[in-house]
């Protein structure tokens, strides 16, 4: 389940921000290069801030409209646009979760949409699975993208669907730096939910999450050995001090793999993604991104 070149955007209009009403998201299907339909949704924000957006990727069992998604977009929109979108398998989306490996390709499609809406300034702030999945992403379409990741393939036309889709900063909270990490109970929780068809009936009745039955062939190449390929797109690395699913080892790991690229922050007393961010975290996250997207 490798990344295929980035996706694009249907029934967008050419000028869809003078299209929503004040205060008032506009919503869009999205269709991702592979061809899954993905729900996603503008909120214009903060006027002084124009060109810049943010791209809100979810963690795992979430979605657009999840109170905890929409609080950290509206903390955001105070510093500029903000997209946020469900990924597949998840909320009105279409398709099953692939757990973080095709899923670069929904965020793709949420960038592309957003440089379509006239946006110059992109920041991809990924939290939980969506904070390894930003890494990913801007390891395939950063700035200057060197080219595939390792082991992923690279098809005709990829090239110029990483410029449409690239991203100018990066912000990862929460994330993973390896694979199939079950050191603790809650992800321990979580392989059942994947990995048996119990779990995955559990996922789709009682979390609204749809996952796909086959494992990763190839396995895309991890979070950490992404970081390297990301500079010179700005990098910043968050992670809570009492997160209950990733030890700090996993943050430490993805700063040392960007050999000094990356900024760290390690959160005092900040459990696991959107849910312990707190409204100060959030703001800070905002500043650096307005800052850093060039």
């Amino acid at each position: 389940m490798s990344p295929g070149p980035a996706g694009h955007v249907t029934r967008s209009p050419k000028s869809p921000r003078l299209e929503t009403a004040p205060g008032a998201p506009l919503r869009r299907s999205l269709r991702t290069a592979d061809g899954v339909t993905i729900d996603a949704a503008h909120d214009p924000g903060a006027e002084s801030s124009s060109d810049l957006a943010f791209i809100v990727a979810h963690g795992f069992t979430g979605d657009l409209d999840r109170p905890h998604v929409r609080r950290a977009a509206a903390a955001l929109a105070r510093r500029g646009a903000v997209v946020t979108f469900s990924f597949r398998g998840h909320g009105a989306s279409g398709g099953r979760s692939t757990v973080g490996d095709r899923e670069v390709l929904d965020l793709a499609a949420a960038v592309a949409w957003a440089r379509e809406l006239g946006y110059t300034r992109i920041v991809t702030v990924g939290f939980s699975m969506g904070g390894s999945v930003v890494l990913r992403h801007a390891a395939l379409y950063g700035a200057k993208a060197p080219g595939p990741v390792p082991g992923e393939p690279e098809s005709a036309g990829e090239r110029e669907g990483r410029e449409r889709a690239r991203t100018d900063a990066v912000v990862s909270v929460s994330a993973p730096a390896r694979w199939y990490y079950r050191g603790t109970a809650p992800m321990r929780r979580l392989h059942w939910l994947v990995t048996r068809p119990e779990g995955r009936i559990v996922g789709r009745v009682g979390l609204r999450t749809r996952i796909h039955h086959r494992e990763w062939d190839p396995v895309p190449a991890s979070p950490v050995e992404c970081v390297p390929l990301i500079a010179p797109t700005p990098l910043l690395v968050v992670h809570g001090d009492r997160d209950g699913y990733f030890p700090l080892d996993h943050p430490r790991m993805l700063a040392e793999a960007s050999g000094g690229h990356a900024e760290l922050w390690l959160e005092h007393g900040m459990g696991h993604a959107e849910n312990a961010a707190a409204e100060s975290l959030l703001t800070r996250i905002g500043d650096w991104g307005a800052a850093h997207a060039g």
